[in-house]
C-alpha cells in the first residue's frame, strides 16, 4: 500500500530542491541539504531524528567518497601541469593519421578525462582541434564532436571520475564492476556519439577555428605517452583485480587468504589512487624538472573544484538517509516491484527529469542515487548495482541546455551560436543518455 503523504513529502524535496537552484542560485551543497531536511519534516521525523540522519548519512558518505575525489583530483592536476594530456593526443593523431583524426580524438578524449576534469581536459585539447581544423579546412565538429564525446562518457560512466564514484557510493556499488560495464557500454557509445554523430552534423554545421598563434607541438618536451597510459592504467588495473580475486569467478581457497587480504588492500581504490600518485608525483613531476614546492601547489589548487563535488555528494548521501529512515524507500520499492517497473529504468528517468529540470549533470545523479538507493532489494548482485549506477549516469547527461554551464562552455570554445550548439552538443549528450541506457538494458538481459 503506497503512502501518498510520504510520495508528497519526497516530491515536494524534490521540487524545493530544483527552485533553489533554479530560482535563488543557491549553491547545490545547500539546496539538497534544506530539501533533506524538508522531507524529514513533511515525513513525520523528529527534529533531533533529522539533525541524527544528516549527520548519519553526511558521515557515511563521505569516508569514502572525499578520500578518493580528492586522490583523483590531485592525480589529474599533475597528469595536467607536466603536459600528459598534450602528449597523448599529439601521439594519437601522428599513429591514427589525418583522415582518421575523429577517432583518434574521441580515443584521447576516453583516456585523459579517467583522471581529468570533463572541462579541463576539454579546454587542454581544443587548440589541437583548431590545429585540424585550420590544416584541413573541414568543420571543427568533425573533430570537437569526437574530443567532447571520448571526454563526457569517460566522466560519466568510468570511475575514479567524481559523478560515478559518487552514485557508486550511495548506490553501495563495486567500483571493479562499475568500470567494466562502463568500459562495455562506453566503446559503443563513444563511437555512435564521437566519430559518427561528428561526421553527420560537420556535414551540416561548418564552423572555423578561431584565428590565433598556433602552439609549436614539435619542439615541446611532452613526457612519453607510454608513461602517460602505463600512470592513468594503474589505479584502475588494481581496482579491477581487486574485483575479479573477490568474484565468484575466482573459487574459495585457490588463492590463500593472507594474500587475498594483500591484495584486495592494494587493488582498494584509496591505496590503488595513492599509489597513481606516487608514480605521477616522481615521473611526471621531479623527474621533469618540477620542484616540490611546485607540486605541493599544483597539489593544493587542485583540491578546490573537489571540495565542491565532495560536499555536494555528501549531501546527496543525506537525502538517500532521510528516505531510508522514514521508510519512505522501502515503500515505494514495494510499490514499483508491484507495479512490474524496474529499477534501472526508474532510476533512469529520475536522472533525466533531474538533469532537463536543473542541468547539473553532478546534482541529477546524486540526486537519483537518493531517489534509488533505498528500492535495492537485499539479494542484488553487484553486477546489477554496478548497471545500475551507469543508468543513472547516463539519465544525469541527457540534453544538455542552456541551464548546464556544459552547454555555454561548448559553444564558446566551438564557436557556434545557441541554435548551433543545441543542434550539436545537446544532440549529442542526448545520444550519450539513449545510447548508453539501451547498452545498459541489452546487458542486464545477461546478469
Amino acid at each position: 500500500m503506497i503512502d501518498f503523504s510520504l510520495v508528497g513529502a519526497v516530491l515536494s524535496g524534490v521540487v524545493v530542491l530544483i527552485i533553489l537552484i533554479l530560482r535563488f542560485k543557491i549553491q547545490a551543497f545547500v539546496a539538497l541539504l534544506i530539501a533533506s531536511v524538508l522531507v524529514g519534516i513533511l515525513s513525520g521525523l523528529n527534529p533531533m531524528e533529522i539533525i541524527k540522519t544528516v549527520q548519519e548519512g553526511m558521515g557515511s558518505t563521505l569516508g569514502f567518497v572525499a578520500v578518493v575525489v580528492g586522490l583523483g583530483a590531485i592525480f589529474g592536476a599533475i597528469l595536467e601541469h607536466s603536459g600528459g594530456a598534450e602528449s597523448l593526443a599529439v601521439f594519437m593523431l601522428s599513429k591514427f593519421g589525418e583522415k582518421r583524426s575523429s577517432w583518434a580524438l574521441m580515443l584521447t578524449g576516453f583516456i585523459v578525462a579517467i583522471p581529468v576534469f570533463f572541462d579541463v581536459g576539454f579546454i587542454i585539447l581544443v587548440p589541437m582541434i583548431y590545429a585540424l581544423q585550420r590544416k584541413t579546412g573541414k568543420s571543427l565538429l568533425l573533430y570537437g564532436i569526437p574530443l567532447l564525446a571520448g571526454l563526457a562518457i569517460t566522466h560519466t560512466f568510468i570511475p575514479p571520475t567524481p559523478g560515478p564514484i559518487a552514485v557508486a557510493d550511495i548506490l553501495s556499488a563495486d567500483l571493479g564492476w562499475v568500470i567494466l560495464f562502463g568500459i562495455i557500454v562506453g566503446i559503443p557509445t563513444a563511437i555512435v556519439c564521437g566519430p559518427v554523430f561528428g561526421k553527420f552534423i560537420a556535414k551540416r554545421i561548418f564552423v572555423e577555428a578561431p584565428e590565433v598563434i598556433e602552439k609549436d607541438t614539435k619542439n615541446i618536451n611532452y613526457p612519453p605517452v607510454a608513461a602517460i597510459i602505463s600512470i592513468i592504467s594503474v589505479p584502475i588495473v588494481l581496482i579491477v583485480c581487486n574485483t575479479v580475486i573477490n568474484s565468484p569467478l575466482v573459487t574459495e581457497g585457490a588463492i590463500p587468504n593472507e594474500i587475498k587480504e594483500w591484495i584486495s588492500m592494494i587493488g582498494h581504490p584509496f591505496t590503488a589512487l595513492i599509489v597513481a600518485n606516487l608514480i605521477a608525483w616522481y615521473s611526471l613531476g621531479l623527474r621533469r624538472g618540477f620542484t616540490k614546492t611546485e607540486l605541493l601547489n599544483i597539489s593544493t589548487k587542485s583540491l578546490a573544484p573537489a571540495g565542491a563535488i565532495i560536499l555536494i555528494t555528501g549531501a546527496g548521501g543525506v537525502f538517500k538517509q532521510i528516505l531510508v529512515n522514514t521508510g519512505t524507500g522501502e515503500m515505494l520499492a514495494n510499490y514499483f516491484a508491484d507495479k512490474g517497473i524496474g529499477i534501472i529504468f526508474f532510476g533512469f528517468m529520475a536522472a533525466v527529469i533531474i538533469r532537463i529540470l536543473q542541468g547539473s549533470a553532478t546534482v541529477a545523479m546524486i540526486t537519483a542515487a537518493g531517489l534509488t538507493a533505498p528500492l535495492i532489494s537485499l539479494n542484488a548482485s553487484e553486477p546489477e548495482k554496478a548497471l545500475l549506477v551507469i543508468a543513472i549516469a547516463a539519465g544525469a547527461s541527457i540534453m544538455s541546455h542552456v541551464n548546464d554551464s556544459g552547454f555555454w562552455l561548448v559553444g564558446k570554445y566551438l564557436r557556434l551560436n545557441e541554435k548551433q550548439t543545441f543542434k550539436s552538443w545537446t544532440i549529442m549528450t542526448s545520444l550519450l543518455a539513449l545510447t548508453g541506457f539501451i547498452s545498459v538494458l541489452l546487458i542486464s538481459l545477461f546478469i
